[in-house]
């Protein structure tokens, strides 16, 4: 059974997790060397921390390949709840960091459980899909998805916690994989438009414009169909108006400060390159500096002057790119767009919904992960606090990554032929 397990595992995935864990220690390394820090193993220095944390996650894998595939489906309800309870604890037992009442302290650990929560809500989403009675063209069936991703999705915003949020969220693409109707996607799309455009634009300018879009496109549809109703496009206008006029609202009263503004700089109606847009001008000058082959492992001169805030977490990319350049960087990006499109070829070989659906879950946290972390250290993206898998330094959100990488390892191993 040992030997049938390996030759069917998903080697060239597990080598490139491998390749990126050890990227990351070494640049994490860098990231926080100083005179006090004597060896890489040290548990006292983040570098030894990941680096034994990587360890410990290891424990995990000969077992997780070799349990039974059913596991996962069968007792996914359990690990959702657990989950969801540990999210409701961080309310009265957890302790905030960074303005995030996101973490249990247990001893000189931290332990975010909204890492955990990813898997066990992929897994359910997983386990709903692939069930007989789930019919994804029917409104039950899709408001219990809807239901079982917005419940851990509400409890980290109101920690806050925006950038796992946007994680949670990234699972509505498995749902369009999955045969969910892509009206709902282009809704969502024309909503986040509509959002941008107001904050830039006064929404009565908006509310004009809209009107003439709307006509235009009706009347050139006309043309070729001259029995289109007009009431969808009544409504249509009638909902992008009523949106425009209420993100203000939505922008003032939901969204924290610190969101408001880092959206002002990424939008150009604010140049605080000192203020809060500091974090992604250095990150920017680093990424720069670094040319076509970087400075070299340990040479980063931004890097060791300590200039890019939370180098070694949320902006680790600013020491790749000034670190080893150009080239570097690239590689990095190709490792992670190998992985990605490996686990959703694979993913396509399934003859059963629930590996199938898990697989694509865990490509679409991993890809909103990585677009999103290096979105913010190019400052293409607000800076909503999402680690890099694998290179950004963080215990928990490397075990939890880990964790879900053998889970896929383990469901592609054993898949029907």
């Amino acid at each position: 059974m040992t030997n049938n397990i390996l030759s069917r595992l998903d080697w060239l995935s597990l080598i490139i997790y491998f390749l990126l864990i050890i990227f990351g220690i070494t640049n994490i390394y860098s990231t926080t060397l100083s005179e006090v820090t004597v060896s890489l193993f040290e548990l006292n220095s983040p570098a030894g921390k990941q680096f034994w944390i990587f360890i410990f996650s290891l424990i995990f894998l000969p077992i997780i390949l070799f349990i039974n595939s059913s596991f996962f489906d069968h007792l996914s309800l359990i690990f959702y709840i657990l989950s969801i309870l540990s999210l409701l604890g961080l309310f009265v037992f957890g302790q905030k960091i960074s303005g995030a009442t996101s973490w249990y302290l247990i001893g000189n650990f931290s332990l975010q459980p909204s890492e955990f929560a990813k898997i066990t809500t992929a897994l359910l989403v997983a386990s709903n899909l692939s069930s007989i009675q789930f019919d994804i063209k029917k409104m039950p069936s899709i408001s219990k998805i809807f239901l079982i991703i917005g419940i851990p999705t509400v409890l980290v915003i109101f920690q806050p916690d925006a950038g796992s949020a946007l994680v949670f969220s990234s699972l509505f693409f498995v749902l369009l994989r999955e045969g969910m109707d892509m009206k709902t996607l282009y809704f969502g799309i024309g909503l986040i438009s509509i959002f941008i455009l107001t904050l830039i634009f006064d929404p009565l300018i908006l509310t004009i414009a809209f009107f003439i879009i709307m006509i235009m496109i009706y009347r050139i549809i006309l043309n070729y169909y001259p029995k289109t109703k007009k009431s969808p496009f009544i409504i249509v206008l009638g909902i992008s108006i009523l949106f425009s006029f209420s993100v203000d609202y939505i922008f003032n009263s939901v969204f924290e400060q610190r969101h408001r503004d880092r959206f002002n700089v990424i939008l150009g109606l604010e140049n605080d390159t000192q203020g809060i847009g500091y974090n992604i001008n250095q990150s920017k000058i680093a990424i720069g500096s670094g040319g076509f082959s970087g400075k070299g492992f340990l040479n980063g001169t931004q890097t060791k002057g300590g200039f890019v805030p939370e180098q070694h977490t949320d902006y680790i990319f600013s020491t790749v790119g000034e670190e080893w350049g150009f080239l570097g960087s690239s590689g990095l990006i190709i490792l992670f767009t190998i992985l990605i499109l490996r686990i959703i070829y694979r993913a396509e070989k399934h003859m059963l919904p629930f590996p199938r659906v898990f697989s694509y879950c865990f490509a679409s946290m991993l890809f909103i992960h990585f677009f999103i972390n290096i979105g913010m250290t190019l400052g293409l993206v607000p800076t909503v606090g999402i680690p890099l898998p694998f290179i950004s330094y963080g215990g928990t959100n490397l075990m939890a990554f880990s964790l879900m990488l053998f889970i896929y390892l383990n469901l592609d191993a054993n898949r029907l032929h």
